[in-house]
């Protein structure tokens, strides 16, 4: 059985338990040619020699453009002129934050101008100032001091909100060109500011110091009495500041 065994294994190739060298089972097996392939070389081109420059004359120049300073916008100088134009120019510092705008509303020379930084919320919605439940209240103020909003001229110095309601240094420049210019055209008899934006914009002061003062504004060479309340939307949030509001609302009603 042993000699069958053996005789077996050597008939298949197989004549040492253990080979004296590796056999290398997984090694590839030879090429045909031992001889390693030459890589092809890509023919040789000649260089192109290289051309003579042109002449400085000749020779593209790239244009740099120039920068365009844009000037400060042009504001019209009369009162329809001017309506008009806060109504739909594309020019009107403030009115870049939305496309609707929130006009103002009366007449030139009215008795009392009612002027605040730009449109709340519900205003920019109804596209109309002191809108909503601010809007009742506000009226309810005016009653108190003998008026109604239709003896008033109603106005934003921005027709459009800005987000957050806060804007830029920028844009506060070009909104203070357009402060003055628009009470110049308004000429109202008297002038309520409404809110805490517009009393830092025309009194220079925080609203906080304007409070139960009768204030002077200075308008070409004159001055305009105003008032600064806090903006009824912050009264109906804070109903404790009605008080000071009132407080500073009585000083119209001196001397009647």
């Amino acid at each position: 059985m042993a000699e069958s065994y053996n005789d077996w294994w050597s008939l298949a190739g197989v004549d040492a338990l253990v080979g004296e060298t590796p056999a290398g089972w997984l090694a590839a097996p030879p090429a045909n040619d031992p001889a390693p392939a030459r890589p092809k070389m890509a023919p040789a081109i000649a260089a192109e020699p290289e051309a003579a420059p042109l002449p400085a004359a000749l020779q593209r120049q790239e244009v740099v453009a120039a920068p365009v300073a844009k000037g400060p916008v042009e504001l019209p100088g009369d009162w329809a002129t001017f309506q008009s134009w806060l109504a739909d120019h594309p020019d009107v510092p403030g009115s870049q934050w939305d496309a609707r705008r929130v006009l103002p509303v009366g007449d030139a020379g009215a008795p009392l101008m009612l002027l605040t930084a730009w449109p709340e919320i519900d205003d920019q919605r109804d596209g109309e100032l002191f809108a909503g439940p601010a809007g009742k209240l506000l009226d309810a103020m005016l009653r108190a001091i003998g008026t109604t909003r239709d003896a008033c001229y109603m106005a934003s110095l921005a027709v459009t909100r800005p987000p957050g309601g806060r804007c830029d240094e920028r844009d506060l420049g070009e909104l203070d060109r357009l402060l003055w210019h628009h009470l110049r055209l308004a000429r109202p008899g008297r002038l309520l500011l409404i809110g805490s934006d517009i009393v830092r914009m025309a009194a220079k002061i925080a609203l906080s110091d304007a409070r139960g003062n009768l204030l002077d504004i200075n308008q070409d060479g004159g001055k305009v009495e105003a008032v600064a309340i806090a903006h009824p939307a912050m009264l109906l949030a804070r109903p404790a500041q009605k008080a000071a509001a009132w407080d500073s609302l009585k000083l119209f009603n001196r001397g009647r």
